[in-house]
C-alpha cells in the first residue's frame, strides 16, 4: 500500500537533517538493492530464534517453506508444495512436493539431486525429536515450534514417497496450517547437513546456509553488511536484483541519511517524527500496511510483587496510553484493547480498555500494601515494527508512574545482550512485543502467553495459566470460526482479569525506499520479501496517512 503524506510542519531537528543532505546531492543508486537495516541477525536459521531482524534478513531471502500465506485473499497458498490434503479426522496432513527444485550451490556444497521429501523430514524432525543428531547444535533450542508445542501435536512425519510427506498429529489443531506459512518453518537440505556432519562441521548449517530461496548467502561481517547474490537455480522466476546487501544501520536518522544520499534504496522502521521528510526528496516514498502486531508492556510475574494482580493493574492504570500514540508513533497505530489487532477476524470491538486512571492507581497499590516502590523497565535498544523508540516509551512511562510515587529504572543493552539477558529472567518488566507470523488468532497467545511459551523463553511476562491453556486448547480443536472466536474472545477477557502484560498499539508497517525500486514486498506480518516478482499477490491502491 502506497501512502500519500499531507505537508506538515517539520521539526527543527529534521529540518537540519533535512539541509545537511541536500547540499549532498543525490547520488545513484548502487547496483542491485542496498536494504538498510537495523542489527545483526542472530542467526541465518529462523528456527533457532523469535527475532524479527533475523526473520527479515533469512526467511524469505534465503529459504522457502511448504505453504505461503497470501496477503491479498488471507489464503494459504502451495510453495514447495504444490497441493496437500486432510484426513476425514484432521489428523493426517499429505503435501506433495515440487518437482525440480534446487537446493543452492556454493563454494563447498554442490547438490546432488533436487528437494525430495528427506529433506522435509530432516527440517522438522530436527526441532521436534531431541534424539536428531542436529537437535542439540542449536544452542537457544527452537523457540518458536516450542512455543506453539510442536513437538507435542506431532505424532510422526512420514515419508510417503520421494515427492509426497505425511504429518500425522495427535490430536486436531485448526492453526497447522497456518504455523507451516510462518517465517520460522523453513526447509533445509538434508544432503547438505549430512556432508556437514561427516565434516564434523554440523554447526555451519545454521552459519552458512543452503536453501531453495531467491537469494543465497555470500559474505556476513557483523555490525557492517550482509551480502547475497541471486540464486541463478531459482524454482521461481529469478529476481529482477542480481545482489542484494543488509547495510547494519542501527541509527534510524543514519538510514534516512544514507536513503536519501543514494547508499541505500529502501530503509527499515522509520520513526514517525522522520516521515515528513519525505517530502522534501521526490524521489522517496513510503509503503505502508496496516501490521499484524502489538506493543507491550510485560510484568515478570514470577517476581514479587508483579506476581500480584493489583499491583500490576495499579501500573497499567497509571500509564497514559494516549500519550504514548501521539509522543512514539504520531498517528501510525492504533491504541491496543487487548492482544489481537483489529484486523484480526477474532478481534472484539466490545473489549474494555484499561483506562488511564492514577486514581485508582493509588487505591490498588494501597490495598496491595506496595509503598515506596522501585521498578526497572527493560527497554529495547532498537526499533522494531510495533515500536519504533522503545526508550521514549520507557520515558513517558517512567513520568507517569512518578506521578503515583513509583521511581523506573531505565535499562538497556545492546541487541544481541539484551536478548540473552532476558532468557535470564532476570528482569523486573520489559517493553517488547510481537509480530504475528500468520493471520491465525492463536498466533497472538499460544507462542507468548502459554505455559509452553514461559519454558521456550519468548513468554516475557513468565505468565502460566492452565485455564487460559485450555481455552487455546479448544480453540484449535474446531474448525468452526464463529466457536473460534468466542473462544479467543474468552481468552482476551481472562487476560484482562489477570493483566500479565499491558499491550498498549497496533502499529502499522512502514517502509521507506527509492521510488525506482519495485522488487520488495511487505506483508501485514514479520519479514520482507526483496524478490516481490514472486508474490501471488501484490498491493496496488493508495491510502492517505491521517
Amino acid at each position: 500500500m502506497r501512502v500519500l503524506f499531507k505537508r506538515l510542519s517539520i521539526c527543527p531537528a529534521i529540518s537540519c537533517i533535512c539541509l545537511l543532505l541536500s547540499a549532498c546531492g543525490p547520488k545513484q543508486v548502487p547496483p542491485g538493492v542496498v536494504y538498510c537495516s537495523e542489527g545483526n541477525p542472530e542467526s541465518f536459521n529462523p528456527q533457532l530464534v523469535t527475532s524479527g531482524t533475523t526473520v527479515d534478513a533469512t526467511s524469505q531471502q534465503i529459504y522457502n517453506g511448504l505453504v505461503d500465506y497470501d496477503i491479498h485473499s488471507g489464503q494459504i497458498v502451495p510453495s514447495l508444495a504444490t497441493e496437500w490434503t486432510i484426513s476425514d479426522d484432521e489428523l493426517t496432513y499429505t503435501f506433495k512436493l515440487r518437482k525440480d527444485v534446487s537446493f543452492h550451490h556454493s563454494s563447498s556444497f554442490t547438490p546432488t539431486r533436487h528437494l525430495n521429501a528427506d529433506d522435509i523430514l530432516f527440517s522438522f524432525n530436527r526441532v521436534i525429536d531431541p534424539q536428531h543428531a542436529y537437535y542439540p547444535i542449536s544452542r537457544t533450542g527452537y523457540p518458536f515450534f516450542q512455543s506453539i508445542g510442536f513437538d507435542t501435536l506431532i505424532e510422526s512425519i512420514e515419508k510417503v514417497s520421494n515427492d509426497e510427506v505425511a504429518f500425522h498429529l495427535k490430536n486436531r489443531d485448526a492453526s497447522f496450517l497456518s504455523n507451516l506459512a510462518s517465517g520460522f518453518a523453513v526447509v533445509l537440505s538434508q544432503e547438505y547437513a549430512a556432508q556437514l556432519k561427516n565434516e564434523e562441521q554440523m554447526e555451519t548449517i545454521d552459519r552458512e546456509p543452503v536453501g531453495t530461496g531467491p537469494f543465497q548467502l555470500v559474505k556476513y561481517v557483523k555490525n557492517d553488511y550482509i551480502r547475497y547474490h541471486r540464486n541463478d537455480h531459482y524454482w521461481r522466476q529469478l529476481p529482477s536484483a542480481e545482489t542484494l546487501v543488509f547495510d547494519i544501520t542501527p541509527k534510524s536518522t543514519s538510514r534516512l541519511a544514507k536513503l536519501i544520499t543514494g547508499d541505500c534504496s529502501v530503509s527499515a522502521l522509520p520513526k514517525a517524527g522522520e516521515l515528513p521528510v519525505v517530502l522534501e526528496h521526490e524521489a522517496l516514498e513510503v509503503d505502508s500496511m496496516p501490521g499484524f502486531n502489538v506493543a507491550f508492556w510485560a510484568f515478570n510475574t514470577q517476581r514479587a510483587p508483579f506476581n500480584d494482580v493489583r499491583v500490576r493493574k495499579a501500573l497499567a492504570h497509571a500509564v497514559d496510553r494516549e500519550n504514548i500514540l501521539r509522543a512514539v508513533y504520531q498517528k501510525t497505530a492504533v491504541e491496543a484493547t487487548g492482544m489481537l489487532p483489529p484486523m484480526s477476524w477474532a478481534y472484539s470491538e466490545n473489549q474494555s480498555l484499561i483506562d488511564y486512571n492514577p486514581n485508582k492507581a493509588l487505591a490498588l497499590l494501597e490495598e496491595a500494601g506496595v509503598h515506596d516502590l522501585t521498578i526497572d523497565i527493560w527497554a529495547m535498544p532498537v526499533a522494531r515494527i510495533y515500536n519504533p523508540n522503545a526508550h521514549k516509551t520507557a520515558e513517558l512511562i517512567q513520568a507517569d508512574l512518578a506521578h503515583v510515587g513509583v521511581k523506573v529504572n531505565i535499562v538497556s543493552y545492546d541487541w544481541s545482550v539484551f536478548n540473552q539477558k532476558l532468557s535470564q529472567r532476570t528482569y523486573d518488566s520489559v517493553l517488547i512485543g510481537w509480530n504475528a507470523d500468520n493471520s491465525d488468532p492463536d498466533n497472538f497467545f499460544t507462542p507468548i502467553l502459554s505455559c509452553s511459551s514461559v519454558q521456550s523463553n519468548s513468554n516475557r511476562s513468565r505468565w502460566c495459566n492452565h485455564e487460559f491453556d485450555n481455552i487455546l486448547a479448544q480453540a484449535k480443536s474446531i474448525t468452526s470460526k464463529e466457536k473460534r472466536k468466542a473462544l479467543y474472545q474468552q481468552a482476551e477477557a481472562l487476560f484482562a482479569d489477570e493483566l500479565p502484560m499491558l499491550p498498549f498499539a497496533h502499529a502499522t508497517r512502514l517502509i521507506l525506499k527509492r521510488k525506482e525500486v519495485n522488487s520488495i514486498q511487505l506483508t501485514p506480518f514479520g519479514g520482507i520479501s526483496f524478490n516481490a516478482d514472486n508474490q501471488a499477490v501484490s498491493v496496488d491502491h493508495n491510502e492517505e496517512l491521517r
